[in-house]
């Protein structure tokens, strides 16, 4: 099928009512619905709409990743045609003021031609079926097809119901869980109030310490320093986890809990946990807990780990659909995240920060010619 021919014309006309059309070399893309996603923030894509983004691409300062041109290739829509007067689109914008690079040197690169196979090979799996029954026959094809996102949401399963029970909204976790986290607090609050609460040496019953009201605050924030450990060792060990390329199951198992949102890392609906899988985890830690300290304590314990959860599944539904100050920690935190996603799969752990990537050497490195 032959590009579509877009003229200079229409370019502008498209940019003018607010859209975000964007060129590489004589080619354009559609990113309109992506500018709010955009790791360097919104302006970035918008001061450039209408322009030719190639030097952009390749740095400096910031040079993207195969993955993300991969993914700019899902915005294609057609190509520039030559004006009239001989001359090229591209040079007509470049005389209105815009930038713009060599269009036939794009077309001939190699980049190009693996735009062109994105946007026509045929994919490894159905979309129009659900993809959790078809990605085991990957074998030995799934983790490069699972670490190349794209723009499109995922089915899952057969059954609507069971596919809606899939999918949550980030406000189910608030509406559910800050609740709990509010009404375990004040009952810690009241119960180590009593002052008759007792830390006992697991040496000795000769020893014990008093758990005064006030050690609420400190034990609560070890709970929260304890859930950011959990945080990484899960997202590192289980949702990173390589399975065998000969075991169905194990990728199978592995794309329900992980590798579907590596594969779509923009689907809204599959960000935050559903509150019956977050209680495999939850319930657990709060028995484990129980078992290791006096009730007050353990549970103080725990309702730190759950803030903690409550914080890390807003956390990173704010780095994919958020948009932070530029500059500030959360930018950088949102950059760190999607670097993760596009280029370092096996790297940046830290959701909430990047304090265990760092004693386990798992720390995306800097590199001020990379970006995403």
């Amino acid at each position: 099928m032959a590009a579509r021919r877009i003229t200079a014309a229409e370019l502008r006309s498209r940019c003018s009512a607010g859209a975000c059309w964007v060129l590489r070399g004589n080619h354009v893309y559609d990113v309109s619905g992506f500018v709010k996603l955009h790791p360097g923030g919104e302006e970035v894509l918008r001061d450039r709409a209408g322009t030719d983004i190639q030097a952009d691409l390749t740095g400096p300062p910031h040079r993207h990743s195969e993955n993300a041109l991969r993914w700019l290739g899902q915005y294609y829509v057609g190509d520039l045609e030559e004006q009239r007067d001989g001359g090229t689109a591209e040079q007509h914008l470049r005389d209105r003021g815009h930038q713009y690079s060599s269009a036939k040197a794009y077309t001939n690169s190699a980049s190009w031609i693996q735009f062109k196979t994105f946007n026509t090979e045929k994919d490894l799996v159905d979309w129009e079926k659900p993809l959790l029954w078809q990605v085991g026959h990957l074998r030995e094809k799934y983790d490069e097809w699972v670490h190349q996102p794209v723009d499109r949401p995922i089915r899952l399963f057969h059954s609507d119901f069971v596919e809606s029970c899939s999918k949550t909204a980030w406000y189910v976790v608030l509406s559910v869980w800050v609740p709990v986290v509010l009404y375990l607090s004040w009952y810690c609050l009241t119960e180590l109030a009593r002052g008759d609460t007792r830390l006992v040496s697991s040496f000795t019953t000769d020893y014990s310490v008093a758990i005064s009201l006030f050690s609420f605050f400190s034990l609560f924030l070890v709970g929260v320093l304890g859930w950011t450990l959990i945080e990484y060792a899960i997202h590192r060990f289980v949702f990173h986890m390589n399975p065998p390329a000969s075991n169905y199951y194990l990728i199978t198992l592995h794309f329900m809990l992980h590798g579907q949102h590596h594969k779509s890392p923009f689907d809204s609906s599959r960000l935050v946990f559903p509150p019956v899988p977050a209680s495999f985890v939850i319930v657990p830690m709060y028995l484990l807990l129980q078992l290791a300290f006096p009730h007050p304590v353990g549970l103080s314990l725990f309702v730190g780990g759950l803030f903690g959860y409550v914080a890390y599944d807003m956390t990173h539904y704010y780095l994919h659909y958020g948009s932070p100050n530029k500059g500030s920690y959360l930018a950088w935190l949102k950059s760190y995240h999607v670097r993760h996603h596009f280029e370092h799969q096996k790297s940046g752990f830290g959701i909430t920060s990047t304090l265990w990537d760092r004693p386990f050497n798992t720390l995306i490195p800097e590199d001020s010619n990379k970006d995403h």
